[in-house]
């Protein structure tokens, strides 16, 4: 490993996180956005289907 200054690690240390925090905010919501679009496709079925 290199020798980097302690303000260097901290940096990379909160630039980890930063990613890992930041992918785990787009994929819930893309799911969030996936369930969202299903779930208004799926009700107007509901509800045309009992529109006799």
């Amino acid at each position: 490993m290199p020798q980097l200054s302690p303000l260097n690690w901290i940096l990379l240390f909160v630039l980890f996180w930063v990613a890992v925090l930041t992918m785990s905010v787009l994929i819930w919501w893309s799911k969030k956005i996936f369930f969202q679009g299903e779930n208004l496709t799926s009700s107007p079925l509901k509800e045309n289907k009992w529109n006799w």
